[in-house]
């Protein structure tokens, strides 16, 4: 920050260097608390302890214990390798706190001692008297001393889009920085007294509630957990019944329960959310947080705000009044081209005020490297540069200044002198009543005022006078008057294309959307009205008028198309839980600092990349790398697409566990006289060996046509409809394939119904024909679970490639588990012969016709 060293704005000395010291030591520096961060090694140390890790760090135990050292060091590498990885993404867990500090100056002007001197923000102390000019932010809260024509963004804190006009004797807030003008205030707090650091305590405060999928992966965890262990004492009862030793029974009942348990179900979870995350990287979606990418699939509540999110962010003229008629103008951003509508007459009278409002204007519009138009200054005169433009063409103006009266808040208005005339520009109220002709004119330029504020357009009056008489050129009060008014400039920051068929989609999605924002309520409304959010009887509520009940502010948020105007922080996240407690799945969007409570509150917290500041960024799961509101609901498609293909998987690897039940279940019901088709570490091989990259695979699937023609899923991962595909359909089948080329096997080697069951290499033979039945019907699976409603030859056999290079891999692997004697050997099987092969071949066919059967059985019965 640059300070003239002559500047004195305020007649006082300011505090002395003694004075600054003793209040240093007394009230600490000027700067956030520090947030407390859990060690690394902590956080890395939870992804092993979970309730599912543990699980596994037991079921590995007594796989040692049992003598299965192999099953053992497998199970410790699942999960060695799944904690890591979700260490590593979920490593980008929110800052914000850390991030607020960078809204803070490190140096600052001051004055102390009667002269101005620069010191480090952290020493400033309440009683400075802090110098400030435009470009400055805000080091700690002040109340404005002097203030001359001074603005103020304070849209990180109250989500105001436009910049605020503060005379003194306001307060002004550290984080905000002046937009334009020079001013001298008193510090009133600092650091943690301050109002920025209310708000990082509110953020910090706030802890998310479990996301839709983690309750579920939760309840699937310990509902399988509990079935395993289960299965394992019912299967160690049955070994003692059957004249077993407890020794051995224990052995086999903990391989039983440690092949039982699901090893790769969280890894496959954990790829399949970051395979959804990078596509909606790819979609402008950046996922900071995996869960996001389902619990968006949840959403039924969306709250988002309106300045950059639904609109573009960019102010436009687009309606001039003038005496001789009004023209629409309708153009893309700052660009000087656009299309003009109106009677020719009003076109020139239009392209008159745009100039005269241009010349009065310091800002304008330049071509930046990327042959785009932007904005130079303030974004209201750049709308006025590109409407002039626009009308009047590139590049014309009325002549040099040779004067300027710049804005002040007590005039409101702000005129330049060219070529004799004075051209002026300001607020409608401040310009009409000193126009010359204060008749009829101004009556109609009222009415043009009153229908374009109610359509939330903000409007400035454009007028001149041609100067004749000496000595007003030096004094703005006499030159701003008995003025020839020009006309009326309305502009609004117009919508994004794309979001009234996003609300429209949201709607079809059955995803209820509010309006959240800092703005003026008819603004607000305006824009609302617009793009399609609110209807004709649509509700718009001020934040001071929203219910002090939580229950009653829940049943008034209720519905979609609400819009809430002039929303504080608090607000925002009073709004957020009253959502949830109505059971609703909430996203919240935001891009200030004022919005970090309300998006750690949330289920899914979303901040603008482009636009948004870096503590809204770092407390958000989802960050929308294009501001638009459309990617919300491109992301709440892939995370619909994702939870489909979790259920999609999960049938899968649930199937399999049928298959692998049913030698011990028969082996259980003959008393221990029917061999064991499958032994433990085959099970586990299947589990993590072959039917991992498939279920990954699954995990890729698309979005279908309907995902957005429906409302999210309200149910179960696991409900009685998938249970009966799999326990009824699938699994048994596969099952019935599996003890078929079983016992095939055993007949080529000679055994016959009653005899002795033979032992040695004929017995691997065997136990190698099910393993491989079990491996080719769970290919037949893959492609079943890939439509919970239609057969895969309607889906496309290659619209999933990674469903076909997962497959080939598992063939791959299939063949080395039995072709390779050192690999073949610790598992306990063999080369099955033809005869059995073939039976163990059959499993392809049979699921997909059983499945292909049960989807039109299912089909027809709905």
């Amino acid at each position: 920050m640059q300070a003239d060293s002559g500047a004195r704005l305020l007649d006082s000395d300011g505090l002395t260097g003694r004075e600054a010291a003793a209040r240093l030591r007394r009230d600490g520096p000027n700067q956030l608390p520090a947030a407390r961060r859990v060690p690394w090694w902590r956080r890395l140390i939870a992804q092993l302890t979970h309730f599912f890790a543990l699980l596994l760090w037991f079921a590995s135990a007594l796989a040692f214990v049992a003598g299965m050292p192999e099953l053992g060091i497998a199970v410790i590498v699942v999960i060695v390798v799944n904690g890591i990885f979700a260490f590593v993404q979920q490593e980008r867990a929110e800052k914000a706190a850390e991030r607020l500090g960078e809204l803070l100056p490190t140096t600052i002007v001051v004055r102390r001692d009667g002269a101005l001197r620069t010191v480090d923000a952290r020493d400033l102390v309440v009683g400075d008297v802090v110098v400030l000019t435009g470009g400055d932010r805000v080091p700690a809260d002040l109340t404005l001393a002097v203030a001359g024509r001074c603005t103020f963004d304070e849209s990180t804190l109250t989500g105001e889009s436009e910049p605020v006009l503060r005379t003194a004797g306001a307060a002004v807030f550290a984080g905000t920085f002046v937009a334009e003008g020079e001013s001298e205030g008193i510090v009133t707090a600092t650091g943690a007294n301050t109002r920025l650091a209310g708000i990082a305590a509110l953020t910090t405060s706030v802890r998310r509630p479990p996301g839709p999928l983690d309750l579920e992966i939760q309840r699937i965890v310990r509902t399988l957990a509990f079935g395993s262990v289960g299965v394992g004492a019912v299967f160690f009862a049955v070994s003692l019944l059957v004249g077993i030793s407890w020794q051995d029974a224990f052995l086999f009942a903990v391989g039983i329960t440690v092949a039982l348990v699901p090893e790769g179900l969280l890894p496959t979870v954990t790829l399949s959310l970051a395979m959804g995350a990078q596509r909606m990287a790819r979609d402008n979606a950046l996922v900071r947080n995996l869960e996001a990418v389902e619990t968006l699939g949840s959403t039924t509540f969306i709250c988002t705000d309106k300045t950059g999110t639904l609109t573009q962010n960019q102010m436009n003229v687009v309606e001039a009044w003038t005496p001789a008629g009004t023209v629409a103008v309708r153009g893309e951003g700052y660009a000087p081209t656009g299309e003009v509508t109106g009677p020719e007459p009003a076109v020139a009278a239009a392209a008159t005020a745009g100039l005269a409002g241009a010349a009065a204007s310091k800002g304008g519009i330049t071509l930046d490297d990327d042959d785009e138009w932007r904005a130079v200054g303030d974004p209201m005169e750049a709308a006025i540069a590109a409407f002039a433009a626009r009308l009047a063409g590139p590049g014309a103006q009325p002549g040099p200044v040779t004067r300027r009266f710049v804005f002040d808040p007590r005039r409101r208005r702000e005129s330049v002198i060219v070529g004799g005339q004075l051209l002026l520009k300001g607020a409608p109220d401040a310009v009409l009543p000193r126009c010359a002709d204060p008749g009829e004119l101004v009556d109609r330029a009222e009415e043009a005022l009153a229908d374009m504020a109610s359509r939330g357009l903000r409007v400035l009056a454009v007028a001149r006078r041609t100067l004749t008489d000496p000595g007003v050129e030096t004094d703005p009060d006499l030159a701003e008057r008995d003025l020839e008014l020009l006309g009326l400039l309305g502009m609004e920051d117009p919508p994004r294309t794309a979001v009234p068929a996003a609300l429209r989609a949201a709607r079809g999605a059955g995803i209820k959307v509010a309006m959240l924002t800092g703005d003026h309520p008819e603004t607000a409304r305006a824009i609302a009205r617009e793009i399609g959010l609110l209807g004709p009887a649509g509700l718009v509520v001020q934040g001071k008028d929203l219910p002090e009940d939580d229950q009653l502010l829940g049943a008034l948020l209720d519905r979609d198309g609400i819009v809430i105007s002039r929303v504080s922080p608090e607000q925002k996240l009073r709004v957020a839980k009253a959502l949830q407690d109505r059971g609703h799945v909430v996203a919240m969007t935001g891009d200030g600092v004022n919005d970090g409570p309300a998006l750690r509150q949330a289920d899914i917290g979303v901040a603008m990349g482009e636009g948004g500041t870096d503590v809204a960024r770092e407390a958000a799961d989802l960050v929308l790398l294009d501001d638009d509101f459309a990617t919300i609901l491109t992301a709440v498609e892939q995370g619909r697409a994702t939870y489909a293909n979790i259920r999609r998987f999960l049938s899968y690897h649930l199937t399999s566990n049928v298959a692998e039940l049913t030698p011990f279940a028969l082996w259980g019901l003959s008393g221990g006289q029917f061999p064991l088709a499958l032994g433990v570490l085959q099970i586990l091989c299947i589990d993590i060996g072959t039917d991992l990259l498939p279920a990954l695979a699954l995990g890729g699937e698309p979005p279908s046509r309907d995902t957005l023609k429906r409302p999210p899923e309200r149910r179960h991962l696991v409900d009685g409809t998938l249970l009966v595909r799999v326990f009824g359909v699938l699994g048994p089948t596969e099952a019935i394939v599996e003890m078929s080329a079983f016992l095939m096997a055993l007949l080529v080697a000679g055994w016959r119904p009653g005899g002795e069951f033979p032992t040695g290499t004929a017995l691997l033979a065997a136990s190698g024909a099910a393993f491989t039945a079990v491996v080719l019907g769970q290919v037949g699976a893959a492609f079943a679970c890939r439509s919970a409603t239609r057969p895969p030859w309607q889906l496309g056999w290659g619209s999933n490639r990674l469903l076909l290079w997962a497959v080939l891999a598992e063939l791959v692997a299939l063949v080395v588990f039995l072709g390779v004697g050192p690999v073949a050997d610790v598992l306990g099987h063999a080369v099955p012969p033809l005869e059995a092969l073939g039976v163990a071949l059959l499993g392809i066919p049979a699921v997909l016709v059983v499945d292909s059967v049960y989807k039109r059985v299912r089909r027809r019965r709905q």
